[in-house]
């Protein structure tokens, strides 16, 4: 017999919710029971497991009908993996959470009202917790995020944390590419970027998510990947968008020099401090930032480890990985 309650469900939107997964045993359970604890219920899971070779699947198959579970063949990059999760999902909007991070109970009853607000809001966020076993740490603390159209304020400081986003299905079918495929460290920040290009974004100011911070992370495995992808998309949006280059010279300028500045921290761990000048030269009389690890250079690269740590630490109150 159908109930008031199902009644309900029925007229809520449906939410796809992608968990992208990969050797992710430790934290999943958590993860999962998080989606069903939410007080909005018109939502499915589309379960993506990018070739695992641990106890992932096993952990799946305690849960319900109410989640898709799929698996590729063989481990392919995230953003190639997110792909083949979008193409089951069969929401209106699309949410995310990798198996690492958390939602709260409320997060999509508080989110999904907004695109009611403005038919061209097409990405939702929230605030969000950064945690791990050392400390905490709330994303926005004082200064709330800009809404409506973003890209410019994403292109300089890039602002969208994962676990809280949704969006409206309509504009990824408007895009010619969803994830970018070769990515596998900011595919989601990429993606969210053209569409900011176009939509406009607003904002839950709410701790809506919990983004775990450990060195399991491919986040923190890989980010040596960060300044290779950043440079092809800086490649790639000024094919993209006409006039780019000159239209957003500013952010484009921090950009490169973040790609810059970690391409020399690479060289600088591996002993190579002529290499880090050689970087960073370009930027001193363009952005102020570059002139102390310019200086710290002559130096080896425990000592800016050592002070770059403590800044985090207590200046910055950046929970410790």
């Amino acid at each position: 017999m159908t109930t008031p309650k199902d009644l309900k469900d029925k007229e809520q939107p449906l939410v796809s919710v992608i968990v992208n997964c990969y050797n992710g045993e430790k934290y999943l359970k958590e993860a999962l029971e998080s989606i069903y604890a939410q007080t909005y219920c018109n939502w499915e899971i589309i379960f993506w497991d990018n070739a695992s070779t641990d106890k992932s699947e096993e952990i799946v198959k305690y849960f319900d009908s109410k989640l898709y579970y799929f698996r590729g063949e063989e481990t392919i990059p995230l953003g190639a993996a997110r792909n083949k999760a979008l193409t089951r999902a069969r929401g209106e909007f699309i949410a995310f959470l990798d198996c690492d991070d958390i939602w709260e109970p409320s997060k999509l009853e508080k989110q999904i009202p907004l695109f009611n607000k403005d038919q061209k809001t097409a990405l939702v966020i929230s605030n969000a917790i950064q945690f791990n076993n050392q400390g905490i740490k709330k994303l926005f603390c004082k200064n709330k995020p800009k809404t409506g159209f973003v890209f410019r304020e994403l292109l300089k400081n890039y602002f969208i944390c994962l676990p809280t986003a949704v969006i409206r299905r309509k504009s990824l079918d408007d895009l010619n590419e969803w994830f970018d495929s070769r990515f596998s460290h900011i595919e989601e920040s990429e993606l969210f970027m053209r569409i900011a290009y176009i939509w406009k974004l607003d904002y839950v100011d709410e701790a809506l998510a919990r983004y775990r911070i450990h060195k399991e992370s491919s986040s923190y495995l890989r980010s040596d990947l960060s300044p290779k992808e950043t440079e092809m998309m800086i490649s790639k949006f000024t094919n993209l968008y006409p006039d780019f280059e000159k239209n957003y010279y500013d952010e484009l300028l921090g950009l490169q020099y973040y790609t810059q500045y970690y391409f020399a921290l690479n060289a600088w761990k591996q002993g190579d401090n002529h290499n880090v000048r050689k970087r960073l030269r370009p930027f001193l009389f363009k952005k102020s930032r570059a002139i102390v690890p310019f200086l710290l250079s002559f130096f080896p690269y425990v000592f800016f480890e050592v002070i770059h740590t403590l800044f985090n630490r207590y200046i910055r109150r950046v929970p410790p990985v």
